[in-house]
């Protein structure tokens, strides 16, 4: 394999234009790559601060064997499934067009071989930043006994709650953005459909979203519950009622990543219905 079987875009219509197919073909272990290039499409490059974004795609033979995005320079890869072979190609192709990689998303055997193949061409080491695990929705099953309320879904009056809940989502997970009604549209969660679990005086008690559906995929992100109202149930009855929404739109996969670290929240999604299919890890150079 050569490296520069692997070719380079920056033009996102190309990118899917050739390897579109091949993601659609697999689109839980392609979901990053699915969900960001449909975010660029609908909302521009602009509305990410994703304007040096880069595609990249294997082609041998006639046929895309994997793919990659980095939005900005200063952000890092997001990796379909590859071999080492694939990932050394990948890491000397990188290098010789002088691209800097400050960090990689994939699933763990993936992440690992570009880790070492990037090391390699590069002499960066690695550290592991986060492990997720993928989850995907089996036979759906709600909790025993449901909390008391009712799934509600998320319209404009509830606007400030619902920015207030993903701000609170976006500072325990340590992500470094600000969700205010000002920044709002160029955040990741904008663009998402939103259920609130609200108690019997109609007071929401805790939130989920879902992406819009991809190739049949809806990803559930975020679910979030404030610290104080955590352990009632709350978390549970609301993924039930957004993946419930989502059958009902007609997907046919439905996944959420969970921390590999919090076994209450994996062990809660597992209850639900929902399996493991893929870990995932984040390595910063």
């Amino acid at each position: 394999m050569r490296p520069d079987d692997w070719h380079l875009t920056e033009d996102i219509d190309e990118f899917l234009a050739r390897a579109g197919e091949f993601l659609r073909s697999r689109p839980v272990p392609h979901i990053m790559q699915l969900t960001w290039t449909a975010r660029l499409r609908a909302r521009g490059a602009a509305a990410y601060d994703a304007e040096g974004a880069v595609f990249g795609l294997l082609e041998r033979a006639g046929e895309v064997q994997a793919a990659f995005y980095r939005l900005s320079p200063h952000r890092g890869l997001g990796l379909t499934p590859l071999t080492a072979e694939q990932a050394d190609a990948l890491a000397a192709r990188l290098v010789a067009l002088g691209h800097s990689v400050p960090s990689v998303s994939a699933d763990d055997a993936t992440a690992a071989v570009f880790a070492e193949a990037w090391q390699r061409h590069t002499g960066a080491t690695s550290n592991v930043r986060v492990r997720l695990c993928l989850h995907r929705l089996g036979t759906l099953v709600p909790p025993e006994p449901y909390p008391a309320g009712r799934g509600r879904a998320v319209g404009e009056r509830d606007q400030e709650q619902l920015i207030s809940l993903c701000r609170g989502f976006a500072a325990d997970v340590g992500e470094a953005v600000t969700v205010d009604a000002g920044s709002w549209a160029g955040t990741r969660f904008s663009d998402k459909r939103y259920m609130f679990w609200e108690t019997p005086d109609g007071t929401p008690v805790s939130m989920a979203g879902a992406n819009p559906m991809v190739a049949g995929l809806v990803q559930v992100d975020p679910v979030y519950t404030p610290a104080h109202l955590r352990g009632r149930g709350y978390a549970g009855a609301v993924t039930v009622e957004v993946s419930r929404a989502a059958l009902a739109a007609g997907a046919t996969d439905v996944v959420l990543f969970t921390d590999a670290a919090n076994p209450i929240s994996n062990a809660l999604y597992r209850r639900l219905g929902y399996v493991p299919v893929v870990d995932w890890v984040v390595h910063d150079f």
